[in-house]
């Protein structure tokens, strides 16, 4: 009897799994969800103009190399596109304060200025910018664990934008002549 009823149960319990993962697959399907894969650029091949000493220099070298179709060079003589990073500014601003006058709130922005163009200097993407914001409570009483939460922050804007970087990459064009 227990045999014949734990089976039946384990039946159940795998019908209902197997409804479960395809009312999920259906959900993520229709909402356009879709593994990011390989990024596929208008361009053969890129040299990364930006500073060795740069924190972001490393992490947009490495999701370069990993997630596009274009090889990167060392090089700008030898890439068919140039992608100088012109500016990348880290900023911290108060946003609040408290009622006695102490800070309750920052605001933390990445800025990058970047473009791209061919070794004859035509604009393949203009001068285009990413701006990515986080903010953040503070508190006196817990100045280790809000340092530890700002340098994760910190982190986690520098990812975004080389995603975001990566993927604007994208549509990049030829100049037409």
């Amino acid at each position: 009897m227990k045999d014949s009823l734990r089976r039946l149960v384990g039946a159940r319990w795998t019908r209902s799994a197997r409804l479960l993962a395809a009312a999920l697959v259906a959900v993520l399907a229709s909402c356009g969800f879709h593994l990011r894969g390989e990024a596929s650029y208008s361009f053969e091949s890129l040299y990364l103009n930006s500073p060795s000493a740069a924190p972001i220099t490393p992490e947009l070298k490495r999701a370069l190399e990993g997630a596009s179709s274009a090889q990167v060079v060392a090089a700008s003589d030898k890439a068919q596109v140039v992608l100088d990073l012109n500016s990348v500014e880290d900023n911290k601003q108060i946003l609040s304060l408290t009622g006695g006058g102490k800070v309750f709130e920052y605001l933390l922005t990445k800025r990058i200025l970047f473009r791209v163009h061919d070794n004859e200097g035509n604009d393949w993407l203009p001068t285009s910018e990413i701006i990515v914001r986080r903010t953040y409570t503070y508190s006196d009483t817990e100045v280790l664990a809000k340092t530890y939460e700002e340098q994760r922050l910190w982190r986690e804007m520098q990812t975004d934008a080389v995603q975001q970087l990566v993927r604007r990459l994208q549509t990049a064009k030829r100049p037409v002549a």
